[in-house]
């Protein structure tokens, strides 16, 4: 073997190594950028469940006219809830990502209802997603909903008529749309690490427990 070819075979490896430590590092930064990003509350706050300290955080991009996040809530969110969040194991938070106005509304609602009542009324909503989200007058079968979590007429159309709201809300989508990579619903980020798709109720224990296991 010549000098020429040995040099030119060991450019070729030194040179995949290198784009390898490139891919590398550029993917390190990659999840350091969006690690930062998620770090940042959303435009209007974070509505937090579960200890500050817990040693997962699960945030949740979701729409409330989403029937794949309405399964989620009501099939694998109380598993969650009762066996992670409420034992100090799991922090979550549930940031908006409207797919379509009548969400924006719905998430709207929910800022509007007042201290602690921001999870009743999402968890209301997306109980009820049938009776008000595919229906021929869904603005008033939404009326009627939130009526149950105490909205009046009056309320209801002061909430639904507040720019700032509205424009914190699409803003929060924008942001996980450019800065997150967030194009559909549900978009889980469970310690950083994304999960597209609602979570079934036996996913779970394979997603959380090795990262409790590791805490």
């Amino acid at each position: 073997m010549t000098s020429r070819h040995f040099s030119r075979r060991a450019l070729a490896r030194n040179g995949l190594a290198l784009a390898g430590a490139l891919t590398f590092a550029g993917s390190a930064w990659a999840q350091t950028d969006i690690a930062a990003e998620l770090a940042k509350p959303s435009v209007l706050g974070d509505e937090v469940l579960g200890k500050a300290d817990a040693p997962v955080t699960i945030i949740e991009y979701a729409s409330m006219t989403c029937s794949h996040c309405a399964h989620f809530h009501e099939k694998t969110f109380p598993i969650l809830k009762s066996k992670y969040i409420d034992t100090g194991k799991v922090r979550f938070i549930l940031r908006e990502f409207p797919l379509d106005p009548l969400a924006t509304a719905g998430f709207m609602l929910a800022r509007c209802a007042g201290p602690g009542k921001y999870y009743p009324v999402t968890d209301l909503l997306f109980d009820q997603q049938e009776n008000w989200a595919f229906v021929d007058k869904p603005v008033d079968a939404l009326l009627a909903t939130v009526k149950q979590a105490g909205f009046t007429q009056e309320s209801f159309e002061a909430c639904l008529k507040d720019q700032k709201i509205f424009d914190a809300i699409n803003a929060t989508r924008q942001l996980a749309s450019d800065k997150l990579g967030v194009n559909s619903t549900p978009t889980f980020f469970i310690n950083g690490k994304i999960q597209r798709g609602a979570i079934e109720p036996e996913a779970l224990e394979k997603l959380i427990d090795p990262l409790l296991n590791k805490s």
